[in-house]
């Protein structure tokens, strides 16, 4: 099946492989809008930025333990199989998300909250960080090659579907609670929903087929070691660190606009809610629409082009919503700015689980994405509150995403094409 695909592609491989990404920005989305009451439920309250930067600095302990994961979960599914490693991060996922719907606040228990809470996140951070490789292997080997761009574009889509349901439900907790009652525990319900959807995951991957020929990886490995396959593939991973920390950048800076526009831009919080979840939504269909170009038209293309039009929009959005600060600014901007970033993704996936064999997809694609992860998911949130600080400009984000991107298209520049149809169209050139 690998390479080939499986005989028959139905949409619960797709949704089966790509619960568990889900539920990972489903609860970015949460703890972002949440950062306020979750800090006021799990630390001492000396002042309420202090409050705010703990919370930020434990939403960053969860990406500490990513690596990890994505290296011991990664090399299971390379060596045991897709499934059984997706199901062991439902078990973990399971466990992590719900423990942190139940433990107890700072004023009940004392120290003893955020060391639960921390200990909690860190499980979350280590089942996510092996959760990527094995579902992105999973799909790329399930799909057609002539389809392949599109189908794992779904994990993509995937998350902003994920961060919409997420938008959604924090638009209705606050719409129909007052803050007493969401600082008290009601914002508690966010998680439990999150928890809910869970068992199902697990049950939808213990019913699809695996697609990772065990004997030809275990051959691969015979023949080759994995650390002498891994330093054969050191540009691809080196050159797909880069463009994964500029959307790692990129991300983190879109769900702490929730925050951003409370405290800087000084807008009520349903405007940062709906310009987030808008922004998701527009790039459902971007995603797939940039998948699906992919497999015609190549991987490189798709994404040059896609990561050259964020880049582009970002100055401009930026400035119309700092000069204006209204509503209307923050959430047109945003919504454009996402819809542009979400382009390109399934094409880059794509691509990068294309640029590695069997024998070590699982550890690659979910190593390079974790480290990235790990490296800036967390601390730009924290970055950003700082230098926002230091600076007094709103402008700070803006310059973030700049940077970020550009160093991005500089490593997409460099990236070989991968897709079978321009593949074989050089070939014939040849031949």
């Amino acid at each position: 099946m690998t390479g080939t695909g499986i005989d028959t592609m139905k949409p619960i491989h797709i949704a089966a492989a790509t619960i568990g990404n889900a539920l990972a920005f489903y609860d970015f989305f949460i703890y972002s809008f949440f950062l306020t009451q979750l800090g006021q439920a799990f630390f001492s309250a000396e002042s309420a930025y202090l409050s705010v930067m703990k919370s930020l600095a434990t939403y960053g302990v969860g990406f500490l333990t990513r690596p990890l994961g994505a290296y011991i979960i990664g090399n299971y599914s390379d060596r045991k199989g897709r499934r059984s490693a997706m199901v062991l991060c439902s078990v973990l996922l399971g466990c992590a998300t719900a423990g942190m719907a139940v433990i107890p606040s700072y004023s009940q228990i004392g120290i003893a909250a955020p060391a639960l809470f921390v200990i909690a996140r860190m499980v979350q951070g280590f089942a996510l960080g092996g959760e990527i490789g094995p579902s992105t292997a999973y799909l790329a080997e399930a799909a057609s090659p002539t389809r392949r761009g599109f189908v794992v574009s779904w994990q993509m889509v995937s998350q902003n579907v994920a961060l919409v349901a997420a938008g959604l439900v924090a638009t209705f907790l606050t719409s129909v609670l007052t803050s007493e009652q969401l600082a008290a525990n009601a914002w508690r319900i966010a998680f439990f929903i999150g928890a809910a959807a869970v068992p199902f995951g697990w049950w939808l991957r213990t019913s699809i087929p695996e697609t990772l020929h065990a004997e030809e990886a275990r051959a691969r490995v015979v023949h080759r070691p994995r650390l002498h396959e891994a330093l054969m593939h050191s540009r691809t991973f080196g050159l797909g660190l880069i463009v994964l920390s500029a959307g790692a950048i990129s991300y983190s800076i879109f769900n702490y606009i929730v925050t951003y526009a409370k405290i800087e831009l000084r807008l009520p919080a349903w405007a940062g809610s709906m310009a987030e979840t808008s922004g998701y939504a527009l790039g459902v269909p971007m995603a797939l629409l940039g998948g699906w170009l992919s497999d015609r038209y190549g991987r490189r293309p798709i994404n040059l082009i896609g990561n050259g039009v964020f880049l582009g929009l970002i100055y401009p959005a930026f400035a119309w919503i700092t000069a204006t600060r209204s509503e209307i600014a923050l959430i047109v901007g945003m919504t454009t700015l996402i819809g542009a970033a979400s382009f390109m993704w399934g094409s880059f996936f794509a691509g990068l689980a294309e640029s590695v064999p069997a024998a070590i997809r699982g550890f690659s694609v979910g190593i390079v994405y974790s480290v990235a992860i790990a490296l800036f998911g967390g601390t730009t949130p924290v970055v950003t509150k700082w230098l926002i600080c230091v600076s007094g400009s709103a402008m700070v984000p803006a310059w973030c995403l700049i940077g970020a991107t550009t160093l991005g298209q500089i490593a997409l520049w460099l990236m070989a094409e991968t897709a079978p149809v321009r593949l074989a169209r050089v070939k014939s050139v040849f031949t």
